[in-house]
């Protein structure tokens, strides 16, 4: 009998490859640092009807497939039955050969429902059918799925206005083995371009926070308080998805100009909006290195560039890219001014276009210098993006980092995911990085001390994200 596709060796081409993943990777838990579950679903443990809602529902990678094989957007997006849609999702597996979604579709399968086939049309009825049976589990719900998946902790993205009543109460909760914390994501605090989407953010921060925010004093000091509220709650890190980094001079008079004109009602200019948003960066860079956390940086994704569907469905449906944009300048000038200010925290820097990944990893060695307490790397080109979490693209970051940095402090994987069966990204990953060492192993290039490269691999499987980031793991 042949061995299934997805087998204990599976993308381990070496032996000293698949030692390291054996020996050293394969055990480790999950730390996963920044994803997009909701902490409603984890607290009230929910429990999915089928593999649509936990499979498909939400997976814009899934959906950018199956507009490439042609499927009608009534099957990925619309008013299609969960069982239609699925078997859209069947039709189009067989044809992502060679594209990561092959790859993840049967890692899940096999991991999750013990699914050892290839998945099709042919074997859809028996997917659909012993998924649906698995999920009617205990250990199917999301909590047993965070449990089976060896995830000690993971950090959700979460908007400063957000009661965190969800976190609270799993934080309180001691029947949960996993440690959910909040990361702080302002992105709208920054889009004066646009003033009725902006004041009515203000508005809703001001009854959040109890705080005024006719002022741009006022603004900033709700911001604060929340912060602090996610700090209080055991928030350690910041997120900003931005398509480029601000760089543009603004004072203090000059941002309270622009934004007593947006409270007016008159959306900024373009180029008054680039310096508010210069702006409030520095802020919210000030903020977390007060508070010693960890400031995440998404750069380079050029959003919602299909109108029509964008005006149909809204953001976050597939419809995002790469965009091509000269990042280093203002990467220096925004680090060097925290810098100069003495509010330079550490930093995890995302870059979703690969062209740019040895001038930005550069630029961040520039500012390595350590403080008292700091982990080593503090600033770090961060995982793999979005389009650049595939089998190359992790191969590019990883060579990148091993050659403008250290790679034995890397912090390793994170989903970046709204769905609880993502975390075998963890496994691709680790497979992946046995696999890149393991080569160089086996030509010479690095010794085959293997208890020595093993711990380095164990350790960015979960230690040096632990210790970096400085946060309490669960059970």
């Amino acid at each position: 009998m042949s061995k299934p596709f997805i087998h204990d060796d599976f993308m381990l081409q070496s032996q000293a490859a698949r030692e390291l993943y054996h020996n050293f990777a394969k055990d480790e838990p999950i730390f996963d640092f920044h994803n997009h579950l909701p902490p409603d679903e984890i607290a009230a443990d929910r429990k999915f009807e089928n593999l649509f809602d936990i499979w498909l529902a939400g997976d814009h990678y899934k959906w950018r497939g199956m507009r490439s094989n042609g499927i009608d957007e009534n099957r990925i997006t619309g008013s299609a039955s969960p069982r239609d849609k699925f078997d859209a999702w069947a039709e189009t597996v067989p044809h992502c050969l060679r594209n990561a979604l092959y790859h993840w579709t049967h890692l899940e399968l096999s991991r999750y429902f013990g699914f050892e086939k290839l998945f099709s049309p042919a074997t859809a009825d028996e997917v659909w059918e012993t998924g649906n049976a698995k999920l009617a589990e205990p250990d199917y719900s999301c909590r047993g799925l965070l449990r089976t998946s060896k995830v000690k902790a993971l950090c959700t993205t979460d908007d400063p206005t957000h009661s965190l009543e969800h976190h609270v109460a799993i934080a309180a909760d001691p029947t949960i083995d996993t440690r959910v914390y909040p990361t702080f994501r302002p992105d709208p605090a920054l889009w004066v371009h646009e003033a009725e989407g902006f004041n009515a953010y203000a508005d809703k921060l001001s009854e959040v926070s109890g705080i005024d925010c006719s002022t741009l004093s006022g603004f900033r000091d709700a911001l604060r308080s929340r912060h602090d509220f996610f700090h209080e709650v055991g928030g350690r890190l910041s997120d900003h998805g931005l398509h480029h980094i601000f760089d543009a001079e603004c004072t203090d008079e000059k941002a309270t100009a622009i934004f007593d004109q947006v409270r007016t009602g008159q959306s900024a200019d373009d180029s008054d909006a680039e310096a508010f948003g210069a702006y409030m960066m520095l802020f919210f860079g000030q903020l977390n290195a007060e508070r010693n956390w960890t400031m995440q940086l998404h750069i380079g994704a050029e959003r919602n560039n299909n109108e029509r569907l964008f005006q149909s469905l809204g953001r976050d449906v597939g419809c995002d890219s790469m965009a091509d944009v000269d990042h280093a300048g203002a990467v220096r000038r925004y680090l060097s001014t925290l810098d100069l200010r003495g509010h330079l925290p550490k930093i995890m820097l995302y870059n979703l276009n690969p062209k740019d990944n040895y001038a930005l990893s550069a630029m961040l060695g520039n500012f390595q210098q350590a403080k008292p307490g700091d982990p080593p790397c503090r600033l770090q080109l961060g995982t793999a993006w979005w389009f650049l979490d595939t089998k190359e693209g992790m191969e590019w970051q990883i060579n990148t980092f091993s050659n403008t940095s250290l790679l034995s402090h890397f912090n390793g994987m994170l989903t970046d995911s709204r769905s609880f069966l993502s975390f075998t990204r963890h496994e691709y990953f680790r497979r992946i990085l046995c696999n890149v060492i393991g080569e160089d192993i086996e030509k010479g290039e690095i010794p085959r001390e293997m208890e020595m490269v093993g711990e380095m691999v164990r350790r960015i499987c979960f230690r040096n994200s632990v210790d970096y980031f400085g946060l309490e793991m669960g059970k």
